[in-house]
């Protein structure tokens, strides 16, 4: 049976597929391939944290590089920007440059390409890609050719049938361990060492604080390097939680009004993608921006985050900015990098730091 998270999602994705189809929500750049600053003057943001945005960074000529709803970005150590992207009939993996030209595509074998994670040293680097159609996680190489594949976990006892494996996400330690987030699926948390072996799991679904309701995304977390610890979303309950990295819950961290994909940690600050605020089909997700303490300083996208008495008030979405915004890619200038998800097949937006 679905969970009320899931449902939701697929009932949105049926409805905004008939709406497509019927051309009321085709986005006005979203075919455009011609690329101007007249559409960059508004600012959005608030404090340190405010933003000029350019949709037109991404687009392509969806004829030679066509996407479908698209997930996550990574850099590599090149400056190379990687895109997971849905679809069974266009590559799942896109790789930009900074300036928005498409460098390179491949991979047809991931048309539920979701999580993204690159790790490695050097030329050395690999990518982690989570595919809860398919119900695997995927290990390649930066160009494509597969080298190890993880599936349903035979020991957890959660799982009776493959298909019930549907991770959205992992997370990669310095040891080559590896973290996979099955948010689609029965909402554990998988350890394995870098040969794919299992180690230990965690989570489940429930209302428990250490359970979760749709485990969506998950990083490690070094800001404390004496602690490192786990940050992973319950996205349907509007939360994050820390454990640590053998399992045991530290904390939650409650953020009303943000269905949150994954975070991503640069410097001292955290990034997510805030793909919803009130319903699944009123396009009204943002950005968010939080401190060292985990206090939002800033929503682009949004109204300003404002608390009482410690609680964070929910957001309101500035009517125009995003549609389903799903990650944030940040770069050593602070610029953002956006995929949408089920947003008529926009290209990733970027977001100028001022």
């Amino acid at each position: 049976m679905l969970g009320k998270h899931e449902k939701n999602r697929r009932d949105f994705i049926k409805k905004s597929s008939i709406i497509i189809g019927a051309g009321i929500l085709a986005p006005v750049h979203t075919f455009g391939i011609t690329h101007s600053n007249k559409n960059m003057k508004e600012i959005i943001g608030h404090g340190d944290f405010k933003y000029r945005v350019d949709k037109e960074w991404g687009v392509q000529d969806p004829a030679k590089v066509p996407i479908n709803d698209c997930h996550e970005m990574v850099f590599d150590r090149k400056g190379r920007i990687f895109l997971t992207t849905t679809g069974e009939n266009n590559n799942n993996v896109i790789i930009y440059d900074k300036s928005g030209k498409v460098l390179d595509s491949w991979g047809t074998e991931f048309p539920g390409a979701h999580g993204l994670t690159i790790f490695g040293d050097g030329n050395d680097q690999f990518l982690l890609i989570t595919d809860p159609e398919t119900h695997k996680v995927t290990k390649t190489t930066l160009d494509g050719r597969q080298l190890m594949t993880i599936e349903r976990p035979k020991e957890v006892d959660g799982y009776t049938s493959d298909d019930q494996f549907k991770p959205t996400e992992t997370a990669v330690m310095p040891n080559g361990d590896i973290y996979i987030a099955d948010g689609y699926g029965q909402n554990f948390i998988i350890q394995y060492n870098e040969k794919g072996e299992y180690i230990r799991h965690f989570g489940g679904g429930g209302e428990g604080e250490s359970q979760f309701s749709c485990c969506h995304g998950i990083t490690l977390d070094t800001r404390d390097a004496e602690n490192p610890t786990l940050l992973i979303t319950s996205r349907a309950k509007q939360e994050f939680k820390r454990f640590s990295l053998t399992g045991e819950h530290l904390e939650t961290i409650k953020l009303p009004g943000c269905s949150i994909c994954r975070p991503v940690i640069q410097g001292e600050n955290l990034y997510f993608a805030v793909i919803v605020t009130k319903t699944w089909d009123s396009y009204d997700g943002m950005l968010a921006v939080l401190d060292k303490n985990n206090t939002i300083v800033s929503f682009p996208g949004g109204s300003r985050p404002t608390y009482n008495d410690g609680l964070l008030s929910a957001p309101e979405y500035d009517g125009k900015t995003f549609r389903n915004p799903h990650d944030v890619l940040v770069d050593n200038d602070g610029n953002l990098y956006i995929p949408q998800w089920a947003s008529g097949k926009t290209y990733p937006i970027k977001l100028y730091r001022v």
